[in-house]
């Protein structure tokens, strides 16, 4: 007989084992065993929850893009008008978001997109999201709102590759370069 309130624990047990799981094999090629074994239950539990590996990834990836839009809308909610592009950035490199774990997890989910229609759409809500966010809070300080949100966008992607490929560096330094570059960006149109 199941335990009755234990779905929602096992449930975030596996998601964070994934998570986990991603950064210390960094590559798809983790399977459903590892990920139960690191949650502590069989394999046919983690089946029973999420039906295959690839709805496990969503699962973790859905939990990594809630956590990244918590710190989106704390960021936005101590920003003055003028600086919430400064802030959606911030949240791209918060401690949360910026975790070796977190970026591997990235990293496969990219991989994952290629091949899986379910994971490709849900790139896609995130990047419309974020290039939303952007571009909403960079039409009163540009002219080229849609550009310099695009350019922004390549910017935190490319930092979270270079963090996977080498030694995740510190989040304020992504921070720090990504915030020069938006200030280059903004004084150009100045």
């Amino acid at each position: 007989m199941p335990k009755l309130g234990m779905e929602p624990i096992r449930r975030d047990a596996i998601i964070k084992a994934t998570i986990a799981e991603l950064g210390a094999q960094k590559s798809l090629d983790v399977t459903v065993s590892q990920i139960a074994k690191r949650a502590g239950m069989s394999s046919a539990l983690a089946h029973h929850y999420f039906g295959g590996k690839d709805q496990i990834f969503l699962a973790a990836m859905r939990r990594i893009l809630s956590d990244f839009s918590i710190e989106v809308r704390t960021e936005l909610g101590k920003a003055k008008p003028d600086d919430r592009a400064q802030a959606i950035v911030r949240a791209s490199f918060a401690p949360s978001c910026f975790t070796p774990d977190v970026i591997a997890a990235w990293m496969t989910f990219y991989v994952l997109a290629q091949t899986n229609a379910d994971a490709l759409r849900l790139w896609q809500v995130y990047q419309a999201r974020i290039r939303s966010n952007l571009i909403s809070a960079l039409r009163p300080l540009t002219s080229t709102p849609v550009e310099t949100a695009e350019t922004m966008i390549a910017l935190i992607d490319g930092l979270y590759i270079r963090a996977a490929l080498s030694a995740p560096e510190e989040p304020q330094l992504a921070v720090s370069h990504a915030l020069r570059v938006l200030t280059t960006l903004l004084e150009t149109e100045k």
